[in-house]
């Protein structure tokens, strides 16, 4: 199954994408797609219903027709960094021991599709195409053969990262990670039958036109299996919550010189079999 939120901003209604990849409305079915409705069993019964005979959403979706995020009401928004050796390689660092685990602010979530407006005094914002993957089944202390059976799907993320300010303003990463806007996710949450290996997946990103990354889940330092049973030792792993397993290279910073985005530009970016995004770069706010 392919789930997904669509609509305005802040008014999303939950939908199931067809056969033909129209948009089947959801709504008399689940609230949202979002916490109780992303447990196995939930998602179960979905799976039972045929999307011919939900109501059929008008227009195209990411045309005429705005998907949000994939998931609603996200309770944590955990990322893995230098998870890829060559982009830990391309950023001048060892490859981790352990998994580096940081957060991105909810608030940071937006549409697969919305543009992004650059955080004021922004000189260095930077894209990273990364697969995410939304817990289903809650636990914690997850054993790692256990893992990938509280997933509830996998998505695509553009974990966007202002790099001045998570690598030269002090403290942690996570002031460079979390602006609004950062966290574009979907545009669908693909159920796990659908992605019978999470470490065969290729991902790509490109800036206006030219492919910055190109990269598979297969060369990930730590598997998605691994990263549940890591991250659950420390916290709890709630329905909704999403994870941010990493990106291949090809980042901006890692360029010589390092190429940043600028006001006008466009990036397109997607996950074989997850779908694809594209967000217009706005210049900040007044």
């Amino acid at each position: 199954m392919k789930l997904l939120r669509y609509g305005p901003k802040g008014q999303e209604k939950p939908g199931m994408l067809d056969a033909g990849g129209r948009v089947r409305d959801l709504s008399r079915r689940v609230p949202d797609i979002a916490g109780a409705a992303l447990h196995p069993d939930a998602l179960a019964l979905l799976a039972t219903i045929d999307p011919e005979i939900l109501p059929l959403v008008p227009g195209t979706p990411q045309a005429d027709l705005r998907l949000g995020p994939c998931v609603g009401g996200v309770g944590k928004f955990v990322c893995i960094g230098l998870n890829y050796a060559d982009h830990a390689a391309e950023a001048g660092l060892p490859v981790p021991a352990e998994p580096v685990v940081f957060a991105k602010w909810t608030s940071a979530i937006a549409g697969p599709d919305d543009d992004l407006t650059l955080p004021r005094g922004s000189v260095k914002t930077d894209w990273e195409v990364e697969l995410g993957v939304v817990i289903g089944k809650p636990g914690s202390y997850i054993d790692r053969d256990e893992a990938l059976g509280h997933v509830a799907g996998y998505c695509v993320v553009n974990d966007i990262s202002e790099r001045e300010y998570q690598t030269e303003r002090g403290g942690t990463w996570d002031k460079g990670k979390g602006c609004d806007g950062f966290g574009p996710i979907g545009p669908w949450l693909v159920t796990p039958d659908e992605v019978p290996d999470p470490q065969a997946l290729r991902l790509w990103l490109e800036v206006d036109g030219v492919r910055r990354q190109d990269g598979t889940t297969a060369t990930m330092v730590f598997g998605v299996a691994e990263i549940i049973a890591y991250i659950s030792q420390f916290m709890s792993l709630q329905p909704g919550d999403v994870i941010s397993t990493g990106t291949p290279p090809g980042v901006g910073m890692g360029h010589k010189p390092p190429v940043f985005l600028r006001a006008g530009q466009v990036m397109r970016l997607g996950i074989a079999g997850l779908g694809s995004q594209s967000q217009r770069v706005l210049s900040p706010a007044v």
